[in-house]
């Protein structure tokens, strides 16, 4: 049994795990998913202000309100940058963390630093063109998400504060970090820019890499094969 706060993905929030929650629920673990500020049912609360100490904070808040310990942290896709934060603001509080398919920052990095320059220009043009500037446009889902999902999922994702993809991570802690792991998803798209995160975690101590036959949402898409690899990991880490 263990104890599992989501750092949640880009555009998305609690809701996206829907399919997950009773998987974990039956494997006998608790399971939090705090939705960031300005995003899911707390978009009313966006403006241009929120940038990603906005949303390390959110998470952390839970696990000191909750008082929480001995956590397993899962950052997904964005949320490996907010899982990043919250590991050096709550160290003590964390047991291990798992990045799906995740960006891994170091410090002083921040998103449109790693996703290089093209791609930044690009979503700040977005930004700009339909978002007044500050909100970045929901990116598309991945091809093989099932037409119902894509239904389902669609009207929920919001824009995103573009300051969340602005700010440097600036990491404070002197603690090692806890166990990590790192699940890269094979069906990769064009502009993949998670294999560089899989491959440097193959290279540093403390890391356990696996790989998963998804596309960048496995919560969605295959949420049993998911639950069956988080499985696995917390058993080996």
């Amino acid at each position: 049994m263990a104890t599992i706060v989501l750092a949640h993905g880009a555009w998305s929030a609690a809701w996206a795990w829907k399919k997950m929650r009773p998987l974990l629920a039956a494997a006998g673990h608790e399971f939090f998913s705090p939705t960031y500020t300005g995003l899911g049912e707390r978009s009313h609360l966006a403006n241009h202000e929120v940038d990603l100490t906005t949303h390390i904070n959110d998470v952390a808040a839970v696990l000191d309100c909750e008082d929480l310990k001995d956590v397993t942290l899962i950052g997904h896709s964005y949320g490996g940058m907010v899982a990043t934060g919250v590991t050096d603001k709550a160290r003590r509080r964390v047991a291990r963390v798992i990045y799906l398919d995740a960006f891994v920052p170091r410090d002083g990095e921040s998103l449109f630093d790693l996703v290089g320059p093209q791609a930044a220009e690009t979503m700040r043009g977005k930004a700009m063109g339909e978002g007044a500037g500050w909100r970045i446009p929901p990116s598309t889902m991945p091809p093989d998400t099932a037409p119902q999902d894509v239904t389902w999922a669609t009207p929920r994702r919001r824009s995103q504060p573009i300051r969340t993809f602005e700010q440097k991570l600036r990491l404070a802690s002197r603690e090692p970090p806890p166990p990590r792991a790192y699940i890269y998803a094979k069906r990769s798209g064009p502009g993949d820019v998670f294999r560089q995160f899989a491959d440097r975690a193959k290279g540093e101590a403390g890391w356990k890499c696996y790989e998963i036959d998804a596309s960048h949402n496995p919560h969605i898409t295959c949420p049993q094969d998911l639950m069956a690899l988080l499985g696995k990991i917390m058993a080996e880490t």
